[in-house]
């Protein structure tokens, strides 16, 4: 009898088994239905957040999620970064900070299904779009292209992150809904070979039962659309939902819907304001297409931060990130919730299905750490590594380092008269010594190239100190080579004829950022070491100070210059006397309860050697080392006799307009000048705009600069005329109210071109606010007056 009952135990067992597997292989999946998702079978609205595991201190992790939990989000969306897991060729890294398995279990836990995003490219203001650095070492490399070193390399990176979460995907019965395939590839390029060469690996890597997608913009999508992927928009808080939709209902018309991105604030940048976004817009944007069943994720819901080197930097230009991501998401960068966060939540209630809102968990209280001063000291001129030695100027990434800082010496011909001396380029920011002399600094952010060295004798010592900060991001400048990149010049007259003198014969030191590189350094006392004008001498500073009980603080870094922070060996980020962002977050769980080491290298020397903890950040404090704007006061620009080569009226409404030219046109600086608006006001904006070629192409914006904008509304925001060619359809050139028309912008394109015509883009909101109505175009060879 007992081995009858055993044997029916064991066919019962088989069959449940049996059963259960059947009902994961049909039941657990997620795809694209008739104008909805779904979820085993059933209609399934995405409200996901968007949460970076790096920017999160591991301990917090399970917090944050809750948090976004509790405000009504069924989904975590993540980037995967490369450089982050993989920072030596084939030596990966998925521990601590990295832990991408477990930072998924936590997000199933807390039954939040996961969007995985992998790249291999995620831009996210993070350094060169998450690309590793490596890659540079192969000068030749053509990034996110057909390269087969590239390939080569993304495929090893995407077979490891699918040996940590493959058989996580909720055709397992893990909890990834679905992987991005790339990430934004329009505002890049047209090359659906490559898309598909990502797609294909994605697919060998993480199996044929995963649902893969691609997000682009609403005016670039379809050039690299894939027919077998779904496809998702991504725009920002006041955009006109419908009109973004628009032309993918056309094509797909029984497509889900879903905002892949659908941005809550913005990044801050070294030198221009505290981005900030409306509340009550974001709110309309989310309710609006939840009350339509519209899919999306809030990019940031959580933003947190740039720990040590990973900030990025923007382009056309050089515009470097911020440590603090905070960008002004409903949870603050240090885990707070915020009125932003607790409207959201709000708003998100009347979409639960019947399902109560989880509880807000219990936040981290910051607590104020008492000031304290720094007691030791360590020269950077007299804690110079080994140098190596080349005939000719290479990069950082020739020698192998791939963040810090690098320092170039050479000796000087003797010059009877100042000399000019041009550095082709300095990535990013460059200190100039004559015999230990400070003469002057270059500063990519300003198109800094040149300067002037005073008369000297033969042999006299030329010092060159480059700090790399964040590889460009976005856009084709992603392949961002840090140091000087090119050559040195001199240039002076002797004897009433023009002399070039191109430097040779280099001393380089490796300054590498790392805790190992400054803690070896040799420390003397502070006490007695003289300041140099206001500041003391630029090196590595070293205090402890003691914390009884140990949670967030916000260090304060008002009195320094500039650099990288470490604390008891944690890379907290970069410090920069311009702001906006002048502390910065420091986790609790990072402190020890009692003595706290903390070391600050400073390449220009604090006015003061001291800090404190605060309870409340300080990202808003800018002190400004060049104007913001693009005219002068009493600067006035003069079009008389000037005749324009195309003028007319747009259209009202959103998206993009193309005005071609009746003639080619031939110059190198063009006039956009605005008459009026289509709502009648005083305020004109563009969005972004292209100037075509002779063959109807658009023009490559990375060499373009403004010359002049009459107006620029920069007095709180960030709405400069060189926000008409960022790639960011969601920023704007906006000039101020109360200025009357015309409005003008000059922009010159960095060399003589032929033209036949131009595109516009006005602001994405519904209403359009500062849409041009008549408007005038110019092009000329020489620079308008001004």
């Amino acid at each position: 009898m007992r081995k009858s009952l055993f044997r029916i135990a064991v066919v019962l067992t088989l069959l449940t088994m049996a059963w259960g597997n059947a009902v994961n292989a049909v039941g657990t999946r997620f795809e694209a239905g008739n104008g909805t998702f779904l979820l085993n079978g059933k209609p399934f609205v995405v409200k996901a957040a968007e949460l970076h595991y790096p920017r999160i201190p591991k301990p917090y992790w399970d917090q944050r999620i809750k948090l976004c939990k509790a405000l009504g989000m069924n989904t975590v969306c993540l980037y995967v970064f490369w450089n982050s897991h993989e920072p030596k060729p084939d030596s990966f890294d998925f521990t601590g900070q990295n832990d991408l398995r477990e930072f998924v279990n936590l997000c199933q836990a807390n039954d939040m299904k996961v969007i995985l995003r992998p790249g291999p490219y995620v831009c996210a203001e993070w350094e060169m779009g998450g690309l590793p650095w490596w890659l540079l070492k192969k000068k030749d490399i053509r990034l996110r292209e057909s390269d087969p070193y590239f390939l080569e390399r993304v495929d090893k990176f995407q077979k490891a992150v699918a040996g940590q979460v493959a058989d996580l995907t909720i055709a397992d019965g893990g909890p990834i809904i679905m992987v991005q395939v790339e990430n934004e590839y329009g505002s890049y390029g047209i090359d659906k070979q490559y898309v598909s060469q990502i797609r294909d690996m994605l697919r060998k890597n993480f199996g044929d039962n995963v649902t893969l997608f691609q997000c682009d913009w609403s005016s670039n999508f379809l050039n690299n659309g894939l027919d077998d992927l779904i496809w998702t928009m991504n725009f920002g808080t006041g955009a006109n939902i419908d009109q973004q939709f628009a032309r993918l209902k056309e094509v797909r018309p029984d497509s889900p819907l879903m905002c892949s991105e659908f941005w809550s604030g913005w990044f801050d940048k070294w030198g221009a304001n505290h981005e900030t976004r409306q509340a009550e817009d974001m709110i309309a944007g989310i309710d609006e297409m939840l009350s339509k069943g519209i899919s999306f994720s809030l990019y940031m819901t959580h933003g947190g931060t740039n720990w040590g080197h990973w900030a990025g930097a923007n382009s056309p230009g050089f515009a470097p990130d911020v440590t603090s991501y905070d960008y002004d998401a409903p949870i603050s960068e240090s885990g707070q919730t915020t009125p932003k966060y607790m409207a959201l939540r709000a708003t998100l209630a009347k979409y639960m299905d019947g399902a109560k809102q989880a509880k807000v968990p219990a936040l981290i209280k910051p607590v104020s750490v008492p000031a304290f001063a720094f007691t030791e000291v360590a020269p950077l001129w007299d804690n110079l590594p080994a140098p190596k030695s080349d005939v000719d100027i290479k990069t950082m990434e020739e020698y192998d380092q791939g963040f810090g800082s690098i320092l170039y010496r050479t000796v000087l011909p003797a010059l009877d008269e100042p000399a000019l001396l041009t550095v082709s380029d300095a990535h990013d920011f460059a200190q100039v010594f004559v015999d230990g002399r400070y003469i002057g600094r270059l500063d990519r952010r300003n198109g800094d190239k040149e300067l002037t060295l005073p008369a000297c004798s033969r042999g006299a010592r030329l010092d060159i100190l480059v700090e790399a900060m964040g590889r460009i991001n976005f856009g084709r400048a992603i392949k961002d080579f840090k140091g000087i990149t090119d050559r040195v010049t001199l240039t002076a007259d002797k004897d009433g004829h023009k002399w070039v003198c191109d430097l040779k014969n280099w001393q380089v030191f490796n300054i590498e950022d790392a805790y190992d590189t400054y803690a070896a350094m040799s420390f003397r006392p502070l006490a007695g070491v003289e300041k140099s004008g206001d500041r003391l001498p630029m090196g590595v500073y070293r205090a402890t100070f003691n914390v009884r009980k140990p949670s967030d603080t916000f260090l304060n870094f008002e009195t320094w210059g500039k650099g990288l922070v470490y604390v008891n060996g944690h890379p907290m980020g970069r410090i920069w006397e311009i702001g906006p962002q002048q502390t910065l977050y420091m986790p609790g769980c990072w402190l020890n309860k009692g003595e706290n080491e903390i070391l600050v290298f400073d390449i220009l020397g604090p006015r003061e050697a001291r800090s404190e903890g605060l309870k409340e950040p300080k990202l808003d404090q800018l002190l400004v080392q060049k104007p913001l704007t693009h005219r002068t006061e009493g600067q006035k620009l003069d079009l008389s006799g000037e005749k324009p080569v195309v003028a007319g009226s747009f259209k009202p409404g959103n998206g993009w307009q193309e005005v071609r030219f009746d003639s080619p046109a031939k110059g190198r600086y063009v006039c956009v000048e605005a008459l009026d608006a289509v709502d009648g006001k005083d305020v004109a904006a563009i969005a972004e705009m292209y100037l075509l070629d002779d063959k109807g192409e658009r023009l490559s914006r990375e060499p373009w600069t403004v010359v002049y904008a009459d107006s620029e509304d920069v007095a709180r925001v960030n709405r400069s005329a060189d926000k008409t060619f960022d790639l960011q359809e969601s920023t704007y050139w906006s000039t101020e109210p109360g200025v009357p028309f015309p409005h003008a912008v000059v922009i010159d394109l960095g060399s003589d071109r032929i033209l036949s015509g131009f595109r516009y883009l006005p602001r994405m909101e519904a209403e359009v606010p500062g849409a041009i109505r008549n408007y005038r175009i110019y092009v000329s060879a020489s620079p308008f007056r001004l």
